[in-house]
């Protein structure tokens, strides 16, 4: 019998397997299908890699980013693991020799993009090379109902044709129950074994603030973290190139990722964010940012993004490493408009979706409730807590006022204006109404002799659209997914109107951002070493021509700094030293440990020797306490499958 835990701390170098990853790794092992929802920074490529090197044969990885194709083989060959790739950034010579080699059986990795896969030649050529298993990474995109869906991967579905014999593997980290119940039909699995973690990702705050000056504002938020890294998400290719140069010109160093640039632009800019030549890259939400940087400490949305599919996916590339990451969404109603205008290009049943997914973002955008628990719940998953002390709503809770006067105007308009024309209007007429507007609309239907027209003119026409979303959101009134967004009351609504119950409204977030009161995922270190360790990476890193990162992440380097190790022996036991990075950097990084050492005597001892219990609450400018024993631990609490067609058996994982 295999042993699993042998071989993750032979090739990657960690003690023990995330939540779900052993039983999905069995799996694959047997020869299953198998469907696996887990969260960015979950570990959802050790699932596939593992087993390639567990058994013979060649194990075929579809992604959709050539990105992220090379940052993956980067890392594996790093870690001696044979890999390899083949995309459109190879010249002819380069792709020739590495069809030589999977012809001979020389690797256990192969990453693909989907419509590179599907070709009837190359797929002739395969039938040659032992495939074991293909793995289709983002396997949202095969879904309509998807927030990223690519009409190449619905072609993914003849695979079980041509490879009736090849296990599947499909992995996403972003799926409603609509969309895994579609990924299930489109792949065609056979009995595959379902698994869902948990969405819930506790090292990362979630915030929302006015948009009031959004350079100023994205400017101080980068300037209050120095030497972090991080992406700000904009709506336009034009937004994204003007913010990396302002960004740059006011002395941070940023570069722009987006679809509108050459190949070698784009991969000049990834190259600085990986290698930290840059530490901020402004990119296009419509842009998927294939950039697979473990230590991505912020994402900033300069522009509200299209859904919650893409919000969740994009803000979960901060803090992949398990260390604190922080999401800033800046929001103002202007975003709201522009994006519907967006909308008006689709067809018009990809309106119908876009809009509802559009009505739930800003629905989450303007909640006074736990952001953690609102995002949990939009997966279908229960936060359990009343309080996550990690986002803005639960750290700096808003203030309610009464608004039972303006909802009631609002809920008496909606009503005079369909009794009066026997049909329903949008938002934007119901305001025009309260407001007195003097439209042709208006007269035309004879909404300026209602008792409701100009009953509303003290409240500016934006603070109305927030009152009316929020009524949406107390579920008072319903709006309908068709094209004019139609408003009608809901039976609570016309309760609410009829009984003149009390209604309480959110006032506006101070738009001034405060720091969190607590980090989870921090591991308190010696500061002044892992600075040095951080040099030391980076030299090794541009040495071998790789970012720092496939050397060791910062949660290896963290650990190295809190605990000292001066042997080699101890060095082997850091989170992710594996047998070839041992050989490879144990000496190097034992020494440079040593040195500093030597040059600070006080430190020796302080932190591995004290026998004082962990705590998980950094205290500020403290440096050399008994804390540093302390280990980051993140629980994803899993969640049921709710899911069982096809003959899914699905399992739920127990902490």
């Amino acid at each position: 019998m295999l042993d699993l835990a042998s071989a993750l701390k032979q090739h990657f170098g960690h003690e023990q397997f995330r939540p779900l990853q052993r039983e999905i790794i069995n799996d694959a092992l047997n020869g299953r299908d198998v469907f696996a929802v887990l969260p960015t920074g979950g570990g959802k490529s050790l699932c596939f890699q593992l087993p390639a090197l567990l058994r013979d044969g060649l194990t075929i990885v579809v992604s959709p980013l050539i990105a992220l194709m090379k940052d993956q083989v980067d890392a594996l060959r790093t870690a001696g693991i044979s890999a390899t790739f083949l995309n459109s950034s190879l010249d002819r010579s380069e792709a020739a020799e590495r069809f030589r080699l999977l012809n001979r059986g020389e690797y256990r990795l192969l990453y693909l993009a989907p419509e590179r896969l599907m070709l009837d030649g190359f797929l002739d050529a395969a039938l040659n090379w032992n495939i074991t298993q293909f793995a289709i990474d983002e396997a949202h995109c095969i879904s309509e109902w998807g927030h990223d869906f690519r009409p190449e991967y619905r072609d993914l579905k003849k695979l079980r044709a041509r490879f009736p014999g090849v296990p599947i593997m499909a992995l996403t980290a972003t799926a409603t129950e609509r969309v895994r119940h579609d990924i299930l039909k489109q792949l065609k699995l056979r009995e595959p074994s379902c698994y869902v973690a948990s969405f819930n990702r506790p090292n990362l705050t979630y915030r929302v603030a006015p948009k009031t000056a959004a350079y100023r504002q994205t400017l101080e938020f980068i300037r209050t973290r120095p030497g972090e890294s991080g992406i700000v998400y904009c709506a336009s290719r034009r937004t994204a190139e003007t913010l990396a140069q302002k960004l740059t010109k006011d002395g941070i160093s940023a570069q722009a990722y987006h679809a509108g640039l050459q190949a070698h632009e784009r991969t000049r800019s990834q190259e600085m964010f990986l290698r930290d030549d840059a530490r901020v890259v402004t990119a296009t939400i419509a842009f998927g940012m294939g950039i697979n940087k473990p230590n991505v400490r912020f994402v900033v949305h300069y522009d509200l993004p299209k859904n919650i599919e893409g919000y969740y996916q994009e803000t979960g590339r901060a803090g992949r490493d398990g260390l604190p990451g922080e999401c800033l969404l800046l929001f103002n109603a202007g975003d709201v408009a522009k994006q519907l205008r967006f909308l008006d290009e689709k067809p018009p049943r990809e309106q119908e979706i876009a809009r509802a997914q559009l009505r739930e973002m800003v629905s989450y955008a303007e909640t006074r409730d736990c952001r953690r628990a609102t995002l949990l719940r939009y997966f279908g998953e229960e936060f359990g807590a009343t309080s996550c002390d990690n986002c803005d709503n639960c750290l700096e809770p808003r203030d309610t006022f009464d608004g039972t006067i303006p909802a009631q105007k609002f809920l008496s308009c909606v009503h005079r204006v369909r009794e009066r024309s026997g049909f329903s209007f949008g938002i934007n007429h119901i305001i025009a109404v309260l407001t007195g507007a003097d439209t042709e609309a208006v007269r035309l239907r004879g909404h300026n002799e209602l008792s409701t027209y100009r009953i509303g003119r003290e409240i500016s026409r934006t603070a109305w659209q927030a009152i009316g979303r929020e009524l949406t959101r107390l579920g008072l009134i319903a709006v309908d997914p068709g094209k004019f967004s139609t408003v009608e009351l809901t039976p609570a609504g016309r309760e609410a109107l009829k009984s003149r119950r009390t209604i309480m409204l959110t006032k506006l977030a101070d738009p001034l951002e405060k720091p969190a009161r607590a980090r989870a995922g921090q591991i308190n270190c010696d500061e002044e070493l892992f600075e040095r360790l951080r040099v030391l990476r980076r030299r090794l890193a541009d040495e071998r021509d790789v970012p720092a990162y496939v050397i060791f992440s910062d949660v290896s380097l963290r650990e190295m700094a809190r605990s000292y190790p001066t042997q080699v022996a101890d060095f082997a036991r850091i989170p992710g030293v594996g047998q070839q990075k041992l050989k490879q950097f144990g000496e190097i990084f034992v020494a440079e440990i040593t040195s500093f050492l030597s040059d600070h005597p006080h430190t020796i001892g302080s932190p591995a020797e004290s026998s004082e219990p962990h705590n998980d609450t950094p205290a500020p400018g403290l440096h050399l306490t008994a804390s540093r024993r302390d280990r980051a631990r993140l629980a994803f609490h899993l969640a049921r499958c709710h899911f069982g067609e096809n003959g899914a058996r699905v399992v739920r994982g127990a902490q």
